[in-house]
């Protein structure tokens, strides 16, 4: 099985927090939870996702569905 690498980067200044699960080139897009964004390539696929003001979120766990 291959060894994936799942990257994580968090702002503590911004209070932001990003997922990357690929590193290629893609672009974020909205869900339908307004804190977070998925980022996807050219052809839809999952690279990561993003969660804006994460120390203010009140539901926990936080469940987004990522398309």
């Amino acid at each position: 099985m291959a060894k994936r690498i799942v990257k994580l980067w968090y702002d503590k200044q911004g209070d932001y927090l990003e997922v990357i699960f690929e590193k290629k080139s893609g672009f974020f897009r909205q869900t339908k939870n307004d804190a977070v964004m998925e980022k996807v390539d050219n052809k839809g696929n999952i690279l990561g996702f993003s969660v804006l003001n994460v120390s203010k979120l009140t539901q926990k766990p936080l469940e987004v569905s990522l398309i």
